[in-house]
């Protein structure tokens, strides 16, 4: 929720509608501690309105621009025909990661049986050094306690909200790959090649990583890493490459990095 109690202009919402008038929508704006806001017939669509119900309907929530404020009134106008899609998109996403992010935060007090002074405390000390929570709490996810520490968090409230992150907040997967030459005269070349790459996959399997390695057209191969986090998956397809390198000069072939 915000501390302000009114969006600035041009600042998009998320609204809920509460009642539909011959003129308009009413709404309420859910950041904004439930204040009203009206979207005029004009604000609707880009064409002629002949029923309000087909662009917006009670309790339904969308996302709004401002495009008025007159606080001497208690008027704030807003307009559904000039948000774009990709804008309404981005300020869905923020608003559910947003929403995650205090859920995560309202668990963790709750588990630690913290007062309402305590966790607003603590909320603030998160925003001032990240910026948002759910920020802060997406790169605790990545990268662990050690970013909560920066923020001057107790241990408990570190260990209670990393408990509720880990388990609330799912990192895709980042990609990382290099093309390599590998070749071998010997008569098991083929099958030293295999056995080479086989085994610095092996060596490095993890529950958090993945490796590929395809053809791209003989003798040259593509090593491909996934994981959480492009440090940790370049790591990995850094020591890959080399082991595989390495095993196989030891077996007499010879090989090297193109990309």
């Amino acid at each position: 929720m915000s501390q302000e109690t009114y969006p600035e202009v041009g600042e998009l919402v998320i609204a809920t509608v509460l009642r539909i008038s011959d003129y308009g929508a009413y709404v309420k704006l859910d950041e904004y501690e439930d204040r009203e806001g009206l979207i005029h017939i004009s604000e609707l669509s880009t064409t002629w309105v002949k029923n309000i119900r087909d662009h917006v309907r009670e309790k339904q929530k969308t996302v709004l621009k401002v495009l008025r404020v007159n606080q001497e009134k208690g008027q704030v106008d807003l307009t559904l025909r000039r948000v774009t899609n990709p804008e309404k998109s981005q300020k869905l996403l923020q608003w559910k990661k947003d929403k995650k992010a205090d859920t995560i935060l309202k668990i963790a007090a709750e588990n630690l049986k913290a007062n309402e002074s305590e966790t607003i405390k603590i909320r603030n000390k998160i925003i001032e050094k990240y910026g948002s929570l759910y920020d802060a709490f997406e790169e605790t996810a990545e990268s662990g306690e050690k970013n909560l520490s920066k923020v001057g968090l107790n241990q408990k409230w570190i260990e209670a909200l990393i408990e509720v992150i880990n388990s609330r907040i799912k990192l895709e997967k980042v990609k990382v790959k290099n093309t390599i030459e590998l070749a071998s005269l010997n008569p098991n070349g083929i099958q030293d090649i295999k056995n080479v790459v086989t085994n610095a996959i092996k060596s490095k399997k993890s529950n958090n990583s993945l490796i590929r390695v395809y053809t791209i057209g003989a003798p040259k191969y593509c090593i491909e890493v996934s994981a959480d986090n492009y440090p940790e998956a370049e790591k990995i397809l850094a020591i890959t490459v080399e082991d595989i390198l390495t095993d196989l000069e030891k077996s007499g072939g010879t090989g090297r990095k193109l990309s």
